[in-house]
């Protein structure tokens, strides 16, 4: 056979092929054409058959597309380009400096901007920050070397790989790490580092058969020298006054083996503890974990009705300083979550911005600033907002979401529908493949690195040794008219 003859056949071939993928796609648009001019679900596609299909993927890639093409750099919800552009550097150990001028406009009113020292603290006179004691009227109390720590991310909510990954770059940071609500997995322990036990309303790990709290697994887990403290969530800023959400496809043998429910059924939790119903009972739960655990208690909230707050420091005050919780874990109302309904996330509750200062303020007033130690959340992915909360009285601040980018989120907003591009919050095992724990470990250490050490720079060019002596002294807020007002006579 001849070479023209071998590619005249070659020709026939793939004339043929091209004809069949052609009859195949006319054919499959013939079917879709047919569906969609008898269907009655949705208008754009019984009008423009077939052509109407394209709406819903240019709608999809939209999301994408605006991120990478169209949003400026500091104008993307909920985490604009800049931002996060920051913490993956911090994270690969790259250069975190930038060029020509800042792309943050200055004058904008609700601006912060830190007062620098004429006089800035030296390299060799900077301190670390000083590690704080929680809980000094429990049996095992906590010393928290690290200001900066791993915000709640339930296994279940997060992958295998990544809370391992998160487990082992806390280790190596020396910082603590947060259940969320979803149990203690082994995953969480796998790196040997501190951490926090979240109890939610469901008690995922630590409930009996009925969905009670059980004190005999209250034991076990407060019998793991690696546990820490435990932290009742009360409600969470993404969605204050609705339970945690797991959608059933992301509740696997092993989740649900865990938080002792049943397979492949979502995950919902109720909206409040049923046993808690007012700030005494609140007190009371919290002594009653104390007991059985020896370990510190908090409880973590996002404030809106600030009226019981006010009757809780009451309470404390009536029964004895040692009745207090240990913290309290202050969420904000633009707190991030895996999945929650628009309106809460949209409109329920305050911002860290406003009820930080408003707590700190309370505690200080009724004499309880020193025994109640304040974690702050919300949105603290940069040096800057953990510098102001610092300012503004928290003892400590925890992040979720900075953490998340560390790992190699992109924000693709695909948390609640087991599709994570990047493997981080979904089960699915080719997604999962390409997250690398060892390395990722790293970079969760790196950003953790670069966020203390970059508070420490604002500290030091605020004039302070340490980013524990920074206080609202240091900062001032921009109004309407572009001039800026210490935090005291706002």
């Amino acid at each position: 056979m001849t070479i023209d003859s071998i590619a005249f056949n070659a020709m026939i071939y793939l004339a043929f092929a091209f004809a069949v993928l052609l009859t195949l796609l006319v054919v499959v648009a013939i079917v879709l054409y047919i569906i969609d001019i008898t269907q009655t679900r949705h208008t754009i596609r019984r009008n423009y058959p077939l052509i109407g299909r394209f709406r819903y993927w240019f709608e999809h890639l939209g999301e994408f597309f605006r991120q990478y093409f169209f949003a400026m750099d500091r104008e993307e919800l909920p985490f604009n380009r800049s931002e996060r552009s920051w913490v993956y550097r911090a994270a690969k150990n790259e250069n975190r400096t930038i060029a020509f001028g800042s792309t943050r406009d200055l004058t904008e009113p609700g601006t912060i901007i830190f007062m620098n020292s004429a006089f800035p603290t030296l390299e060799e006179d900077a301190t670390e920050a000083t590690p704080l004691l929680i809980g000094p009227y429990c049996q095992s109390p906590y010393t928290a070397k690290r200001f900066f720590n791993v915000s709640g991310m339930s296994y279940g909510a997060l992958s295998k790989p990544a809370i391992t990954a998160l487990s082992k770059g806390a280790k190596e940071a020396g910082c603590w790490l947060n259940t969320g609500e979803g149990g203690l997995s082994e995953h969480h322990l796998a790196g040997g580092c501190d951490i926090v036990m979240q109890i939610g309303t469901a008690k995922y790990g630590v409930r009996n058969e009925e969905g009670h709290l059980s004190d005999e697994k209250l034991k076990e887990v407060a019998a793991i020298d690696q546990v820490k403290m435990f932290e009742l969530k009360l409600s969470q800023g993404a969605k204050p006054g609705k339970g945690g959400i797991l959608p059933a496809e992301k509740v696997t043998s092993e989740i649900a083996k865990i938080r002792g429910i049943a397979e492949g059924k979502a995950s919902i939790s109720p909206n409040a503890h049923p046993e808690i119903k007012s700030p005494d009972d609140l007190l009371d739960m919290i002594n009653h974990i104390r007991d059985v655990t020896g370990k510190p208690v908090g409880f973590k909230a996002v404030l809106g009705d600030l009226t019981w707050v006010v009757q809780l420091f009451e309470s404390i005050n009536q029964r004895g300083i040692e009745s207090a919780p240990d913290f309290i874990t202050l969420d904000s109302a633009d707190g991030g979550t895996g999945a929650a309904p628009q309106p809460l996330m949209d409109y329920m509750g305050l911002t860290i911005r406003e009820s930080l200062p408003w707590l700190v303020k309370t505690l200080t007033e009724f004499g309880l600033r020193d025994r109640i130690k304040v974690i702050t959340s919300g949105k603290m992915i940069t040096p800057s907002r953990v510098a102001w909360a610092l300012c503004i009285g928290a003892d400590f601040v925890v992040s979720a979401r900075g953490f998340m980018f560390s790992l190699g989120c992109i924000q693709a907003l695909q948390c609640n529908k087991n599709t994570c591009p990047t493997g981080i919050t979904t089960h699915n095992k080719k997604l999962q493949k390409g997250l690398n724990v060892l390395e990722k470990a790293k970079r969760v250490a790196s950003y953790h690195r670069y966020i203390e050490y970059d508070v420490g720079m604002i500290a030091h060019s605020c004039g302070v040794s340490d980013p524990r002596k920074l206080t609202h002294k240091h900062i001032r807020i921009v109004q309407d008219n572009g001039t800026s007002l210490p935090v005291d006579e706002l």
